[in-house]
């Protein structure tokens, strides 16, 4: 029987960092995932980024180089371009992991009750050297309880895909509104519908360097905060009450999480 390869929409926002750009590509690009829609949206880079776009275009699916309003609103715009089944981004600063393009479509494929699924956390340097890997957060639970503030700890957005039918029943955008936390504020969006699930497979690294805007971590948890407020307004009096009962009972972390094993 033909396997199916379901089209996996990966994009990659990029504003001057041609230092580590070349290096995102080819961890997407190298993976020789056979129906990958790989589309960059450059914010109008002065330093090498278009150089390097050029050099690989004829495996892009699609690529633009022009002034934005910023990463969210250059991902929105990439996505309106993504027709694939399962989707994510990568920033042009960090990595997916070798495999895990395939890894990714067989969980999807085989687990049809797996809306969003998690890889395992980890963190490399500017080097590419593994610094550390972390137990995931991924209950609804965890971040309506703030616990968030105890443990600065998040869902990983670069190891993070999802269906398309999740993004569309969601509203398919990220929140502009937001400057640092869209990608926290998608995931409240998400748990409305679909519980997350985990595998212990490493499926892409975020990359610690010096003055990326992830490091602000007062502003992101500032958005976070933000965006739980925003949502609990909406949330219905028995959902609240619910919620609360499982903080009670100390559900909000490990216990909790949907494992994927490794297939």
């Amino acid at each position: 029987m033909q396997q199916h390869y379901p089209k996996i929409s990966v994009v990659t926002p990029n504003y001057n960092q041609g230092a580590f750009l070349e290096q995102t590509l080819r961890s997407v690009l190298d993976q020789g995932y056979p129906n990958l829609e790989y589309i960059v949206m450059d914010g109008g880079s002065t330093d090498d980024s278009v150089t390097i776009l050029k050099e690989y275009q004829d495996r892009l699916h699609y690529w633009v180089s022009e002034a934005d309003e910023g990463m969210y609103h250059a991902l929105n715009k990439g996505f309106q371009k993504a027709t694939g089944e399962i989707m994510c981004w990568i920033n042009s600063d960090d990595v997916l992991w070798e495999g895990s393009l395939q890894f990714v479509a067989e969980v999807f494929t085989r687990h049809r009750e797996v809306s969003w699924l998690q890889g395992y956390p980890s963190v490399i340097d500017e080097k590419g050297v593994l610094l550390f890997q972390r137990d995931p957060v991924a209950t609804k639970a965890y971040f309506y309880s703030y616990q968030y503030r105890k443990d600065f700890s998040f869902i990983q957005q670069e190891s993070t895909f999802w269906r398309r039918s999740l993004w569309e029943k969601t509203g398919g955008r990220l929140d502009t509104a937001y400057q640092v936390a869209a990608d926290f504020e998608l995931w409240l969006r998400f748990f409305q519908y679909k519980p997350m699930y985990c595998t212990k497979r490493q499926l892409a690294a975020f990359r610690k360097r010096e003055g990326q805007k992830s490091a602000d971590a007062k502003n992101y948890m500032e958005e976070a905060d933000r965006a739980v407020h925003s949502h609990l307004k909406r949330m219905s009096f028995v959902e609240r009450i619910r919620l609360k009962w499982v903080k009670q009972r100390k559900k909000t972390r490990a216990a909790t999480i949907n494992w994927i094993e490794n297939l």
